[in-house]
Parts: structure tokens; sequence; C-alpha cells
């Protein structure tokens, strides 16, 4: 417990609230294996009707708003829904009684009349679940239902506590709201075995025996190139909950959706009068692994990336169920080996089926990759780690959560603060990404400042461990990219100069960085920022606004004007 409040930066607020963090950081990092924010997540605190934790999983990805489920919808034509709730209790024992009071709150979460009095992060939540099926016709298949009840005791299938399982499992099926519905009574052990394996890194065990070995290669500690049936594919990229494994290096550009032109022929041909013919119709898929272990045809493969084959992936995996599949062979290319150079030129070399023109992916690759050498130069306090491949940190105990970057964090606040586009970024990535594959975008782009993206990334950590600490208000967490763009104005009112004048914008940023390093002229600015944001006529409790470009105008026109008393030097 005492480490996952170090990893998360986050102050104890004593043991039962501390358990409750650790409860729902494990049970949803065995659901969900990118990062997340376990602070939203925890919602235990009077009214929450029985129920510690809540995460809505949706299309493999976690929403905290309506307009993130819209996004999904339209990007992949069909909505895929898991739910997650946790229940903790620091005592030794499983008491029935408890046990029925989170059931009971979890049949009044999805009840045409709630009963219980709700608090505003129950209200949230279920203001999404509720437009979650109104739009049920676009369901694949009804939800599936996780429910977590842990103590730090040890199970031992006591008869009434089956029993009162048994009923209120019985009770929540009757609704006819799920597909698949789970009880998970954990003790100390399960729950010390869920937060362990959050710390591991990928694997997957596979029999490979229609293949033939390449030969020796500079930087290749092995090489292969076969067909894999797909029954031993799916474990490379399914894992032991059904869910799809987080192992695509390229997670700029994520699955192309199933309107895509080449997914809607993937999904075609697999779905066809003749399925077999997607071993000859298909490029296949590029697996790169750091270690790999074998013993005749059996392979383990260790901290692996499938860095060509994300669209094909992602369609065998929307067909998965799919009994026909069994029988066609993925062809795969299989490289082992620990030299970033030549994974890059794998990754560049292997990616031709998607719109990405290549000479794109060279520089968004190339991009990263000095982003991330630039964000390893800094070793004071105020340190980050940009994670430009999926998990690369999960091992790295020494790597605290809270200062890992994301690709997407990275889009989002550079988006924000140096862009002035904090309402295009509202949900996963909004227009934003669209343009990635477009010469119109502004992001990744070869000359500009590295500063400039260090700089939001602090400003956005910053921000949330202000948020963690409880020194702002969290109804401001909805427009938190705002704040970061209104933070760049109130410090620095000079003009922005060009992102690819590296001397300029170091200038530029040196003003925003001295801020930052300051906690207390940190927090300062953002309270001052809350203050214009409330004082310009926004909304935090309208939707509409954080995506309304003319509000966006209307803050950066109220933080140029904005004439307070200045905060002490």
């Amino acid at each position: 417990m005492n480490e996952l409040l170090r990893a998360q930066e986050i102050k104890s607020e004593g043991e039962s609230r501390d358990f409750e963090k650790l409860v729902n950081y494990s049970c949803i990092s065995n659901e969900y294996d990118k990062q997340f924010d376990l602070e939203f997540a925890t919602i235990g605190n009077g009214n929450d009707t029985g129920i510690d934790g809540i995460c809505i999983i949706v299309n493999g990805n976690i929403v905290e708003t309506i307009d993130e489920v819209e996004d999904l919808h339209e990007a992949n034509g069909y909505l895929e829904v898991r739910y997650v709730m946790m229940q903790s209790k620091t005592s030794t024992g499983f008491s029935s009684s408890d046990m029925n009071t989170f059931l009971f709150g979890v049949k009044d979460f999805f009840s045409d009349n709630p009963k219980l009095v709700r608090n505003q992060d129950i209200e949230r939540f279920s203001a999404i679940s509720n437009y979650i099926y109104s739009q049920a016709s676009f369901f694949r298949k009804n939800p599936n239902l996780k429910l977590y009840y842990v103590t730090t005791g040890i199970w031992n299938n006591d008869q009434n506590n089956k029993a009162v399982i048994d009923s209120g499992l019985v009770e929540l099926e009757a609704k006819n709201l799920f597909n698949d519905i789970t009880f998970f009574p954990c003790g100390a052990k399960e729950i010390t075995n869920l937060y362990r394996k959050t710390k591991e890194s990928n694997q997957a065990k596979i029999y490979f025996d229609k293949k033939i070995t390449i030969p020796n290669i500079s930087g290749v500690s092995a090489s292969y190139i076969g067909l894999l049936p797909f029954a031993e594919y799916k474990k490379i990229i399914v894992d032991e909950n059904d869910r799809l494994k987080n192992v695509f290096e390229d997670n700029v550009r994520d699955f192309q959706g199933v309107g895509n032109d080449v997914n809607t022929l993937i999904d075609k041909t697999i779905n066809g009068d003749q399925p077999t013919l997607f071993s000859v119709l298909n490029n296949g898929v590029t697996i790169v692994a750091s270690e790999l272990i074998s013993t005749s045809d059996n392979f383990v493969l260790k901290d692996y990336q499938i860095v060509n084959g994300c669209q094909t992936s992602n369609v065998l995996f929307n067909n998965r169920n799919n009994k026909e599949l069994d029988g066609i062979y993925v062809p795969v290319k299989l490289i082992v080996t620990t030299d970033d150079e030549v994974k890059n030129q794998i990754t560049l070399a292997t990616n031709n089926q998607t719109p990405i023109k290549k000479e794109q992916l060279a520089a968004l690759t190339e991009f990263q990759r000095g982003l991330e050498r630039f964000y390893n130069s800094y070793n004071d306090e105020n340190k980050l780690y940009y994670e430009r491949r999926a998990k690369q940190y999960n091992t790295q105990s020494n790597v605290p959560k809270a200062r890992i970057i994301t690709i997407p964090i990275q889009i989002k606040a550079f988006s924000a603060m140096f862009l002035s586009d904090p309402h295009m970024v509202t949900s996963f990535f909004g227009s934003i990404v669209k343009k990635l594959n477009t010469d119109g975008s502004q992001i990744f782009k070869e000359g500009q400042a590295y500063i400039a993206y260090y700089t939001s990334a602090l400003a956005y950590y910053k921000l949330e461990a202000i948020f963690r600490r409880k020194a702002l208000d969290a109804r401001f967490r909805k427009a938190k990219f705002h704040l970061i763009m209104l933070f760049r104005l109130l410090v620095n009112k000079d003009a922005l100069p060009f992102l690819n004048s590296s001397k300029s914008m170091g200038t530029y940023c040196d003003a925003l960085l001295k801020t930052l390093q300051n906690e207390e002229k940190t927090l300062e600015f953002f309270k001052l920022a809350a203050e214009v944001l409330e004082s310009s006529g926004f909304d935090l409790a309208d939707k509409q606004h954080v995506k309304q470009s003319n509000m966006t105008k209307k803050l950066i026109d109220a933080a140029m004007n904005y004439k307070p008393a200045k905060p002490a030097k």
C-alpha cells in the first residue's frame, strides 16, 4: 500500500482510504493495462451506495465522460462495454452483511428508479452508464459486469456468504442488462497477486511449428517467419480476461476503426465464404520481442510489441469468437532484439497497410525517440518519464507512475498549452489526432522545440498533483486542459514564438518552468487560472463549454486582459 502511494505520489488519507486505492488500482489494472486516473475511479466517500470504486471500459478505453463514449462510437462504429466495481474492507473477515450492501448498491446503480442517496461521483458515473444503455442498439453484446469484494482476510467459501453472492447475482441477471456477471471475493493473497501483476512485462506462450529461421542478422539475436494458427495468435493479443493486450508499438495512430478501408477488407475476408484466403491476402504482422525462450516449437515471448499489424490484430480480436477463425493462419514475422535502432528500422519498413505516409511515420518515430531522450536529460525533482512505448516502465519499480507521461497525455497537454486547443482534446484525442496523418498537423513535427512538449507535460503533472492533494476544487478537473492553457497565458504574456525556434521557445519556456519549479507559485497561478475561468462566464456544469472554440477564445481574451494583484515573488 505504501509502495502504491509513493508510485502515484498520493498523500495518505488513513489506512481505510489508502486500502481502497490499493484495491481499486489493483483490480482495475487487472482489467485495463493502460494508464488511468486512480483518483477519478475512487469514489468511496459518503453516499457512495456501498461502492468504493468504479470504472467503465468502452471499446478497450476507460471513459470519464459521455463525450468519450460518443468519440469511441464514432471511431469504431460499435460499443463493447465492461463495468468494474469494487468494495474494500480492511477487516480480516468476509461479512455477508457488507457483501449484501455492496450488491444492493450495484443493483441500485443500474436501477431505473434508484432509491439510495448518491454522491456526485455516483451521479457522474450513472449519467455515463445511462447514456451507454441509451445506445444499446450499437452493442455487439450486452456489457460485462465484474464485481470485486476485497478484505485482508482469507476467502474460505463460507456457505452463508456464497448464498448472499448467488442471490445478488440472480437479481442482477434478472435485469437482462448484462452478457456476463462475475463476482470475485478477494482476500490478502488475491489482492497481493493482483498488485504484483501490475509490475509484470508482456509475456505470451505459443506453439510455432510452421516457421523457418531467418539467417543471422547483426543486432538481432533470433528471427523467424511463418504461419501461426489464429488459436495460437490469440495468445499474443488476447489476455486471460478476454481483453485486447496493450502491445502495439505505434500507439499514436492506434486502431483506425471498422470504417477504415483496409480494415473493412480484412473483415470481409475473414467473414466471407473463404476465410482461409486470409493468410495469402494479408501482409501479416511483425512482432519484436526483447527476449525469447524456446524449447523445440514451444516459444515464450517476453517484453514484446507488435510493430506492424495493429489494424489486422484489432479486426481479428473483434472476430475472436468466430469459430471459423481457428482454422485460419496469420502470417507472422518474429524478431528478437534489444537494439532500438534495429527496431526503429523494422517499424518503418513494415508499416504500409494504413493511410499514414512512410515519410510521416519516419518523422513521427524519430521525433518520439528524440523527445524521450530530452525527457531523460532531466534528473532533478521535476523529472518526468516519457512513455514512447506502451508499458515500457512497468517493470521499473523506481519509476513513480504519477510521473509517466503517455503519448495521449502529451498530445493533449501540448495542444492545450501551445496550440490553444483545449476544446479539441476533451475526449480521447478529439480532432487533434485525426490530423496526425495529414500535412496540417502541428504535433510531433520535425524541428519543433522539445522543451515546449516537456513544459506542457510538467504543467499537466503539477496540476494533477494539485488535484491529488485537494488544493484546488475537483470540479475544475473537467477543464484541466483549459487551465493549462490559461496558466501559460497568465505566467508569460509575451507573444508565443514559432514552435520550431529552439532558442526563442527555450527563452519563452524558461519563464514557465521557473514558475512550475516553485510549488507555491504554481498553485497561485493555477488558482488564478481557475478564477479567470469562472469570471469569464465559463460554465463548468455545461458540458458544451469545454468543447466550444468560442469559449476558448473568451478565456484567452479574459486571461490577456486580467489584471489581478501580482502573486508574491
